[in-house]
């Protein structure tokens, strides 16, 4: 535990679960202080709320919808209202869908809405409200959780690799946006093994064959990347990718 950081409060939404969890459970192994948000995975924020102060850190448990702006501003109400400040925010919550790339025709239009409702207007909806917050912090930092798809353009959806590269543009444009109070970076990892791959195991161990570095990403080796750019004094605007060399 870093006693330096021990009054620190962290936001981590989407963070019940994979990346999210793991982020969540580093942070408050350095004393911080963490929010675990959530939507629906509610029995698994409980729980991992529960661990946490167990090991002796502090954490509380929020239910967000980060599409719906009104939830997003209670939700860091409720952090404040605790705590009373917010020092880094980690966006990470996201959905997908899995669509056929060239079937243009499949692609409706609840498909681009919900996504972009979630990964590009929920992101912007949690740094629009915590930014109040997060400018009175010295040292305060928010990591964005983009996508390799967002880079490449190719992923589980068309609709999701072009939110994805929104994410991206949308972390450079906060940046500017926020400087010099708050620096604004994006991790932007290939394959992980969270759920999204519970029962795609065939797929992804022939995958990593393919991978200059021959394995696929853990939630934990995301998080470690996570808490770099939230102590990365020197960068804001960066997408940082950790692809397991998969773009060389």
């Amino acid at each position: 535990m870093n006693p330096e950081l021990n009054r620190r409060v962290a936001v981590v939404t989407g963070g019940a679960t994979g990346i999210g969890r793991a982020t969540s459970v580093l942070l408050a192994k350095q004393g911080i202080s963490v929010a675990v948000v959530y939507s629906r995975s509610v029995e698994e924020a409980e729980q991992l709320v529960a661990d946490i102060q167990a090991a002796g850190s502090r954490a509380m448990a929020v239910q967000a919808p980060i599409e719906d702006a009104r939830s997003v501003d209670s939700m860091i109400d409720s952090v404040v209202g605790a705590w009373g400040r917010i020092d880094y925010l980690i966006n990470n919550a996201g959905v997908t869908r899995q669509l056929r790339f060239d079937d243009l025709e499949g692609i409706t239009d609840d498909a681009w809405n919900d996504l972009f409702a979630v990964n590009v207007k929920g992101t912007f909806n949690c740094c629009r409200a915590a930014a109040p917050h997060l400018k009175r912090q010295q040292g305060a930092s928010i990591v964005n959780v983009g996508s390799v798809a967002g880079e490449t353009g190719y992923g589980s959806s068309l609709p999701y690799a072009v939110s994805k590269a929104a994410v991206h543009g949308l972390t450079r444009s906060l940046a500017r946006a926020l400087a010099p109070k708050v620096r604004v970076n994006c991790i932007a990892p290939g394959a992980v093994e969270t759920r999204w791959w519970r029962g795609h195991e065939d797929k992804m161990r022939a995958l990593s064959g393919h991978l200059a570095l021959q394995r696929i990403s853990s939630p934990e080796d995301i998080a470690q990347l996570i808490l770099m750019l939230l102590n990365a004094e020197s960068m804001t605007g960066q997408i940082v990718r950790a692809y397991n060399g998969q773009t060389l």
